[in-house]
């Protein structure tokens, strides 16, 4: 069964300025990159939508919605934190991004396609209920775990973070929601400082020190995620996918490799195999240094698409 690659030329309107890490230039390393490899010629293109206001509001209040709509320019950038920007083309980009996600859990679901990836930005795991923050304005990943659980019924989801950083708006939104088991890892202490005070039982946080190589990571993933993952018996995963512990990303300081990426997703693809019959939504998260973003995810993809 196909995977579907998700995405939308709104996606690189978003600007946040000519010398911010998340910038457009990451959407295009990965088409190259795909490209160069071949995998293109396997994947199911699809646009993705605007989200509606619906699929939002089960996740953001509706203030912190109409708020991050009233912020967006007509013209120049316009900060909502120190590290969070709006451009004229930051409101389509920010909604394509949510509707993403989606699209992507009614195809696996409807079993049009096995797994998806949503290529988008901006991210999305930092955005809390009511805060932007991050390079994050709403909870894609969130938003579509929602919309597993409210429009198809689902039961148990699992959701999947080996982003660098916390994924805090995340954990936020679900803390103690007994539908949704989280599992990350994430660098400590950094940014955003957070995921290690007493979390929920349904957060199944690990902080790994500066400079965890792939060993250290795989280790915690097979003796803690695994274990989780496979006792919750999720009927559908979704994955924070973020590339920026990868040890040529400077924005951090962990050392994964592109082989751990192809590793970890190895594992994903073993579990959802168990029991969400190989239900699989993968969303875009950070990964700022080109070349090894756009290996990592094509390694990504072609786990997922049993390539």
């Amino acid at each position: 069964m196909t995977t579907a690659f998700i995405t939308h030329r709104d996606c690189w309107h978003h600007d946040m300025g000519s010398h911010h890490p998340e910038s457009p230039d990451r959407l295009g390393a990965i088409n190259d990159r795909l490209i160069a490899a071949g995998l293109d010629l396997y994947l199911s293109y699809l646009d993705a939508p605007l989200v509606q206001m619906e699929h939002l509001m089960r996740v953001h209040t509706r203030s912190h919605i109409e708020a991050i709509e009233a912020a967006a320019p007509t013209h120049g950038i316009v900060h909502v934190d120190p590290d969070t920007a709006m451009s004229p083309g930051s409101w389509q980009a920010i909604l394509r991004s949510a509707g993403a996600g989606v699209l992507a859990t009614d195809l696996v679901m409807k079993g049009e396609v096995g797994t998806a990836f949503c290529a988008i930005r901006p991210p999305g795991h930092h955005a809390e209920r009511n805060r932007a923050m991050g390079f994050c304005f709403f909870n894609n990943v969130a938003v579509a775990v929602m919309h597993a659980i409210e429009a198809w019924g689902i039961s148990r989801v699992a959701v999947i973070d080996f982003d660098v950083h916390h994924g805090n708006g995340t954990e936020d939104v679900f803390a103690g929601n007994e539908k949704v088991l989280m599992v990350g890892t994430f660098q400590h202490p950094f940014y955003p400082y957070s995921g290690t005070e007493s979390p929920a039982p349904n957060m199944c946080n690990i902080p790994l020190p500066a400079g965890t190589r792939g060993d250290g990571f795989r280790q915690v993933v097979s003796d803690i995620w695994l274990p989780r993952l496979r006792n919750f018996a999720p009927e559908i995963i979704f994955i924070s996918a973020g590339f920026d512990a990868h040890y040529e990303d400077d924005m951090a300081s962990l050392g994964l490799v592109d082989a751990d990426y192809t590793w970890v997703t190895q594992q994903i693809k073993a579990v959802a195999a168990e029991s969400a019959q190989g239900r699989i939504v993968s969303m875009l998260e950070g990964g700022y240094a080109l070349s090894a973003l756009a290996r990592s995810v094509a390694a990504h993809i072609k786990v997922l698409s049993d390539l």
